[in-house]
């Protein structure tokens, strides 16, 4: 159900500077918006129409549509953001990578979106979508496919810098992950099987402490944090800084820290632990996930951050070293944004931030 890189993309796209630049100027967000409305619109009308033939009221059923309506999207939102007709994209871009963006980006991350959307009602706020499946169904496929759109948008427009001549040094798609591994499998092996472990005896104390430990509330929270601090661990030695640990921590700010702390890592480990509790509840039926199934679930958490955090921060000293660079704060001041994106999208040589 969950593949190693399939929220990859999500984070590229965010952590990478080069990558953010490229997809948070201001035409192409304002052009973003209006891509994520429209498949918003058409996946309410889907639901409604199939609600008149079908309740929708198994799992899979509502599983399977807000995937293949998910599917559907990302192939429009990447022509939109290639600027290119469908015929031009197949010809140009080749059958994988347009695989890759309906498959991947569309069906299955509909998909992991959608068991997000039910196990967060159903965690924080006890709206369960087996004995009320309307609203939590509904909700589960407009969110998944308007978050489809956006990213299918932004690698749409990626490629489309690619296609220009820009240099794109790690297109989100999962291929840089796979080199890093053939590359340095000695340390991903590593940290991921340290924070496999740590994040199922971590998560396994939490739960033996007291009766709210054990909980599906408890373990999100107790997850969340263990997960938020492996991604940033990881990070920082990916990155491999002359030093040591003493250099990479001065390095960086106590606010850039913070920053990554909370997003990508409270956020995407709170992402996955609500992924895979989806699918234990939903797909496979056992309503508490207790015992055995908490620890591997926080493992599995734990052992993406930290894959996940090592690759970033890894990619992120491969840009520094290639591309010319500046303070993180600069990049994040909206003026220094404009000039950078003057004449182009990313004119002239890159510049990306250091931190």
């Amino acid at each position: 159900m969950l593949r190693v890189d399939e929220m990859l993309h999500r984070l590229a796209l965010r952590v990478l500077p080069h990558l953010t630049v490229a997809v948070t100027q201001e035409a192409v967000r304002k052009k973003k918006r209006l891509v994520m409305l429209a498949p918003g619109l058409a996946a309410f009308v889907v639901y409604r129409l199939v609600k008149l033939v079908d309740p929708l009221a198994e799992p899979a059923t509502m599983l399977v549509l807000s995937g293949l309506v998910s599917a559907a999207t990302a192939l429009w939102a990447y022509r939109v953001g290639r600027a290119a007709p469908l015929r031009a994209l197949w010809k140009e871009d080749g059958a994988r990578l347009i695989s890759w963006v309906v498959g991947w980006i569309g069906f299955a991350y509909g998909v992991q979106l959608s068991l997000m959307v039910l196990a967060l009602l159903r965690v924080l706020v006890h709206y369960d979508f087996l004995r009320h499946p309307d609203g939590p169904a509904m909700m589960a496929i407009i969110i998944a496919c308007t978050s489809v759109a956006r990213d299918a948008f932004e690698i749409g427009h990626v490629r489309l810098l690619q296609r220009r001549g820009e240099s794109i040094l790690t297109f989100p798609d999962g291929a840089p992950l796979r080199l890093l591994f053939r590359a340095h499998p000695g340390p991903l092996a590593q940290w991921s099987g340290l924070a496999v472990c740590g994040g199922m005896i971590l998560a396994l104390g939490v739960a033996r402490v007291s009766e709210a430990g054990r909980t599906e509330l408890g373990q999100f929270v107790a997850v969340t944090l263990i997960g938020g601090c492996i991604a940033l661990a990881a990070y920082l030695a990916g990155e491999q800084r002359p030093g040591g640990w003493r250099a990479r921590l001065g390095t960086l700010g106590w606010s850039e820290l913070f920053r990554f702390w909370w997003w990508p890592g409270l956020a995407f480990a709170a992402t996955y632990y609500l992924v895979l509790v989806g699918a234990v509840v939903f797909l496979f039926r056992l309503e508490q996930t207790g015992g055995l199934a908490q620890g591997l679930i926080a493992g599995a958490v734990s052992g993406i951050m930290a894959l996940y955090g090592y690759y970033l921060g890894y990619r992120r000293q491969v840009e520094d070293r290639v591309q010319q660079t500046v303070p993180a704060s600069l990049l994040r001041c909206p003026f220094v944004m404009g000039i950078l994106s003057k004449g182009g999208p990313l004119s002239g040589k890159p510049v990306v931030s250091s931190v």
